[in-house]
């Protein structure tokens, strides 16, 4: 009864419902999105220090293992409107259900009725792993690795997409026991140590506990007599594989790309992981990128600037186009030539930056040198730093 004791005292007088600031008949969908809710605002990742912070992300994750679960909230619920009915009265052992003086031994409700099952040992069994009934004997299924790989590719690859070919090292179930982690014509037992949930209850140092992964069976629920003798146990390898993946057109450098599926096989049935790609752009030599638009720097003579003219520059991967300069243009102006840039997701893309850089030559000819001589006499009167001196 001891156990039964411990949950009355620790669990019995806790309103998980409360505790994640939803109705008792809130759905599933809302009761997620609360846990997830909280659990974010309160993770100890982002509140480093905080110990509040801590404990009350300690009882959102408690009330959401209960309440979160389909069949563990049903039984939650029913416990709760039989205490809500009379209560369980002090030590639980002899006494009356309900105080009353006419009441009935607690001790018929909590004993497992044999073959008929459904007392109330079967609950608190069910619902906090103490029990037998439920318990799957055999080994549930594990989802796979998450895999994490980088793709570098050409400037003009991640404007068009481009697919490429990746080497995976992942984790995998063991090729000789196939994830079991038992040696091959060995018999499996439920591991004792968790007597076969998979899972080991931890303490926290105060009155929560924890779901811990058990060390003996790595979750597995089942032992075996011999170990493996490739993995000694463990049920897990590595496997080396080749994927083609497809960066999608417009892909900026440093993004990561979800492949879903792609990762590390799974276990017992499990689906595999996704494959995370980070990609790596390698720079044009022209080029740049601003967003969904290309960026070019434009060389020209002062003569072009000063008189006006047209310029004939590139785009990538189409037919040249021509600037028209006017009269005047200042260095670094930026012209936008429409439709020439990065692919978008609906299909548009963007444009063509193209900034003008003025060009002053090294050396003059003797022809050049004169006839700059003769501007700057016929610009003498005309100082263009003179503002730079007044009040």
């Amino acid at each position: 009864m001891a156990d039964n004791e411990g949950f009355r005292n620790d669990w019995a007088t806790k309103d998980f419902y409360q505790v994640l600031g939803v109705a008792k008949d809130a759905s599933a969908a809302d009761i997620k999105k609360a846990y997830r809710k909280l659990a974010r605002e309160n993770h100890p990742d982002s509140n480093p220090g905080n110990d509040a912070k801590h404990e009350k992300f300690k009882a959102v994750a408690e009330a959401y293992d209960v309440v979160g679960d389909e069949a563990k909230r049903a039984k939650y619920d029913e416990f709760r409107s039989l205490q809500a009915r009379g209560g369980f009265g002090p030590g639980m052992g002899g006494g009356g259900f309900g105080g009353g003086g006419g009441g009935f031994n607690l001790d018929d409700l909590l004993r497992d009725r044999g073959a008929a099952g459904g007392g109330l040992g079967d609950m608190f069994g069910d619902l906090f792993g103490g029990g037998q009934r439920g318990r799957s004997q055999q080994a549930r299924a594990r989802r796979g690795a998450d895999v994490e790989s980088t793709a570098t590719i050409g400037f003009t690859d991640a404007l068009d997409g481009v697919t490429v070919s990746l080497r995976l090292t992942s984790d995998s179930a063991c090729p000789t026991c196939h994830g079991t982690g038992g040696k091959p014509g060995t018999r499996p037992h439920v591991c004792p140590e968790c007597d076969g949930a998979g899972f080991v209850v931890a303490g926290t140092g105060g009155a929560f506990s924890i779901n811990e992964t058990c060390p003996s069976c790595g979750g597995r629920q089942l032992v075996y007599d011999e170990a493996c003798p490739t993995c000694h146990g463990s049920g897990r390898g590595t496997s080396s594989r080749t994927i083609q993946a497809r960066i999608p057109a417009g892909v900026k450098d440093g993004a990561k790309i979800r492949l879903k599926g792609k990762g590390g096989a799974g276990e017992n049935g499990g689906p595999p992981g996704d494959l995370f790609v980070t990609v790596k752009v390698t720079p044009h030599r022209l080029f740049g990128r601003k967003g969904d638009n290309l960026t070019l720097d434009v060389p020209v003579s002062f003569d072009e600037a000063a008189l006006g003219g047209e310029v004939k520059i590139p785009t990538l991967g189409g037919a040249p186009v021509t600037l028209k300069l006017p009269a005047g243009t200042p260095n670094g102006r930026t012209f936008r030539v429409r439709g020439k840039g990065a692919a978008r997701r609906d299909g548009t893309k963007g444009d063509l930056l193209a900034t003008i850089e003025v060009q002053v030559p090294a050396t003059l000819d003797p022809t050049a040198k004169e006839a700059l001589e003769a501007y700057r006499a016929a610009m003498a009167g005309k100082p263009l730093r003179s503002g730079l001196f007044e009040a």
